[in-house]
């Protein structure tokens, strides 16, 4: 008997112990998994590279295109699956499969065959004609923007990609060739759009959730005034989809000027707005005349717009992994620097498939930060996000101003945040506006988390000049190995 009870006692200091092993390994999957992914990309580029002089470089380069994919996949998804998980319209399983999938088939599917080399006309190609120089540059770049987006999402900030991936090129350009090399004006525009997206699309979701409250929530008949209006709504996101799909993904399978892309844009949005109408009244019949009911109305149209804004993610910023890649793997091939290159089918898998597989190791803790960390999202309150970061896009892209997603969407989720405070306190219910209240106690009890906003804005700042300082160094660190 003795025996047994000392049999039992050695089987749970074991199983006390595989469980402890566990706990401990448990953070090393993720990174585990992103290392075998980069093991693979690199395997790939060398088979397909075989032993051509130039497979070293090619290899190195895969690597490193790899590890971006990963670091876009963890950061820069989040801002169009956040809003859908923080309102509860989706769960994070549910965000990250319907993500991965749709930022795979918006690569695959409408992803760019043929991509400038100098990203955007950042720097003068006469200035780096030397094949070996212009492949450190845009290793450099990669390497630059890969790491400081890791670092961001480290720090829990969502950050732009194409700034990190422009700020990189910027900083090895001018480490490559000198300050003239670099296009500033470019620059300059890049810089206005760090303030102008996200003011505008915070201003555009104030204003659609303040038309919702004024038209739908605050109507007598609550119901009622939904199945006159939404309907409406979704037609506009319908319309707005349809015009920023056409203008910004669909533009790379066939040649789509801003008139076509309104008509199908208009098109689409009535479509939608008569599709709409039975569907949101079959599900009005069997809810409450009160405002909670509205959720259920905006789920759907939710969804559909996160997995819509995947797509056309997937079909733009796939660009800045592949992009410099490509140019790397043509010029170190043919000794020759091209102003546009065509990419190779493997390249374009390999960004695809890594920004997905970044997603789901590393996306949750962003698409938390932003869809319920910065404010409190409803399915309302969220529709009014996708609605204004897509018409913001579509505005500036008129404008000819470079702007990104990430800045629009978070922009417009602080939009919302921030009416909310606004319409409380006009209404007399915030505590803000109690003089018995504490200072400490009103700053507690804002809609909007004031440390993310800061975190947030200071990471959009630093992101050009950090990763360009980064890209610089790593430039001149490989042009020192090679010499």
């Amino acid at each position: 008997m003795t025996r047994w009870k000392a049999l039992d006692k050695d089987l749970d200091r074991i199983g006390a112990l595989e469980e402890g092993a566990l706990f401990v390994s448990r953070p090393l999957v993720a990174p585990g998994l992103a290392l075998v992914f980069i093991v693979l990309a690199t395997l790939v580029a060398a088979v397909v590279t075989g032993a051509a002089p130039s497979g070293l470089v090619i290899v190195a380069a895969a690597a490193v295109g790899a590890y971006m994919a990963l670091n876009i996949g963890a950061n820069d998804v989040a801002n169009n699956m956040g809003p859908a998980v923080g309102a509860k319209a989706l769960s994070m399983g549910w965000a990250l499969a319907i993500a991965a999938v749709f930022e795979t088939l918006g690569a695959v599917l409408a992803g760019g065959e043929v991509v400038a080399t100098i990203s955007g006309g950042i720097v003068a190609p006469g200035a780096v004609a030397d094949p070996q120089v212009f492949v450190w540059l845009m290793m450099a770049a990669l390497v630059a923007a890969a790491v400081w987006i890791n670092l961001a999402t480290l720090l829990g900030a969502p950050v732009s990609t194409t700034h990190s991936v422009v700020g990189g090129v910027a900083g090895a350009g001018v480490a490559a060739a000198g300050v003239a090399a670099v296009n500033w004006p470019q620059l300059g525009a890049i810089a206005a759009s760090w303030m102008i997206s996200p003011l505008l699309a915070g201003l555009l979701a104030a204003l659609i959730l303040a038309f919702i409250k004024a038209r739908i929530m605050d109507a007598e008949d609550v119901l009622a005034a939904a199945r006159r209006w939404v309907p409406a709504l979704i037609g506009v996101m319908a319309g707005t989809f349809g015009t920023y799909l056409a203008m910004q993904a669909l533009s790379h399978v066939w040649v789509v000027n801003p008139r076509a892309a309104l008509a199908f844009g208009m098109g689409a949005g009535l479509a939608g707005w008569a599709g709409a109408g039975p569907l949101v009244r079959r599900q009005a019949a069997g809810l409450e005349n009160r405002r909670r009911s509205l959720r259920r109305l905006f789920a759907l149209p939710l969804i559909l717009s996160a997995a819509l804004l995947s797509f056309a993610h997937g079909a733009n910023d796939v660009a800045n992994v592949v992009g410099p890649l490509a140019a790397i793997v043509k010029t170190a091939s043919s000794g020759d620097v091209a102003a546009a290159v065509q990419i190779p089918v493997w390249v374009m898998g390999i960004g695809a498939l890594g920004i997905s597989v970044g997603l789901i190791l590393f996306g949750p803790k962003l698409i938390r930060l932003v869809g319920s960390e910065i404010t409190r999202l409803n399915e309302v309150r969220a529709y009014c996000v996708a609605l204004a970061a897509a018409v913001t896009v579509i505005v500036a892209s008129w404008l000819g101003l470079p702007v990104s997603t990430t800045h629009t969407a978070v922009g417009a989720v602080f939009g919302v945040g921030f009416y909310r405070e606004w319409d409380n306190a006009r209404q007399g219910r915030s505590p803000a506006t109690a003089g018995a209240i504490p200072p400490e106690e009103r700053r507690r009890r804002k809609l909007v988390r004031r440390s993310h906003v800061v975190t947030v804005v200071a990471a959009w700042v630093v992101t050009v000049p950090a990763a360009g300082a980064l890209a610089a160094m790593v430039f001149l660190l490989l042009r020192g190995l090679a010499g």
